[in-house]
Parts: structure tokens; sequence; C-alpha cells
């Protein structure tokens, strides 16, 4: 489990493209201290396995559906990415309850920047449309983000300078897609719901 509060800018090294998989090398030196192979590490809200560690920096394997469901396939040496290590028990919830499972992708429709702060309008796939909802909690590029407003095919976000400074979203331009994680516990209701394992009473199903 994340909490979608970045912890590192990091930065791509190498994209090793192997077919239907990528080996990432990225460069982290924060998050890296202490990790070992077979440790999680989010990137830009992706949930990666550690391979290998070595001077700051760490290699991990993105499978197919990795690359398919998000915004990954897209980096290349250079990139900046939102770097967090999982949340320790007993710890500060800073964000909300972040899997680093995304659930899709939406594009940067909008910037519009305040006096001191900026409102971004993003695209929000149809599929994932019921699960956000006005000052609720969404994930996007593994930052935790109250959503302002909630549209039809869209969201906006109000950026404060910290989060403009030390993550990628202060960079990203229009047109610029971003992974986007809901919040699991929408998910996990609509299914209960769905499967009738909930009577109006709130007493279970026999």
């Amino acid at each position: 489990m994340f909490t979608g509060i970045v912890e590192e800018l990091g930065e791509v090294v190498s994209v090793d493209s192997r077919g239907d998989s990528s080996l990432f090398r990225l460069r982290g030196p924060l998050v890296t201290e202490g990790a070992k192979h077979g440790d999680s590490i989010a990137v830009n809200g992706v949930c990666l396995t550690v391979v290998e560690t070595a001077d700051g920096e760490f290699t991990a394997d993105v499978m197919a559906e990795s690359l398919k469901r998000s915004s990954l396939g897209a980096l290349v040496p250079g990139s900046r990415v939102n770097l967090e290590r999982p949340m320790a028990l007993g710890g500060r919830l800073g964000g909300h309850l972040v899997q680093g499972h995304v659930d899709g992708t939406g594009t940067i429709l909008e910037r519009v920047p305040g006096e001191h702060w900026e409102i971004v309008k993003i695209a929000l796939p149809a599929a994932l449309r019921r699960y956000v909802v006005d000052k609720g909690s969404i994930t996007v590029d593994g930052i935790s983000l109250t959503v302002v407003e909630a549209g039809q095919d869209f969201f906006t976000v109000s950026l404060i300078p910290t989060t403009l400074q030390l993550t990628t979203l202060g960079v990203k331009r229009v047109g610029d897609p971003v992974n986007l994680e809901v919040d699991v516990l929408a998910k996990y209701v609509e299914r209960l719901l769905a499967d009738g394992a909930v009577r109006g009473t709130g007493e279970p199903v026999a």
C-alpha cells in the first residue's frame, strides 16, 4: 500500500525493451536507501518490484499489462518520474490508501494558473466516471489529490506550490498522459452491492 505522497522526483536512466515487456533503470537515491530485491516502489503511481539496486538506482521489470494500462510505455531516458516507497504500518496516512494498481490513463486538457496554485483539468475515461466525485480522492501519476470538480468526461484538481515543485505535475503539459487510480474502497462497495451482499438494512445476505 502507498499513500500518494510523492517522496522523490526521480529520473529514467534507461529502458530496455524486451518484446512485450521492458526493463527500466531509474535513479532515486532516497527511495533506494535500504531497498532490496523484491521490494516495491511506486513509479508514477505504478507499483513495481525492485530487481536490483546500486548507487542510488534500481531496476524493475515492467510487464505487458502495466505497459498497456499505464503511461509507463511513453517514458524515455531522461523522463522525470514520481517515486514513493510503500507505507510503513503504524505510520501516518498522509494521503489516502493507494494500491499502485493503475485503473487507466487520462490526458491533461487544460492548465489554469492562479496566484499561488494551479487548476488542472484532466480527461476522465468513461469506465472510471462513477468512482470520481467532488471532494473525493484520486491518484494522478502516483500523487494523492482531491477532486475539485467531477464532470461527465473530466475532473479538475488544484495543485499547491509544493506539488508543482516536487512532482512531475509541475512540468506536464496539455496533451500529456497521466496514470489514474481511483479509490479502491468505492470499487469494493460497488461490487458488494452488485452481488447483493448487503440488504437495505445493512445486514448481510444469508
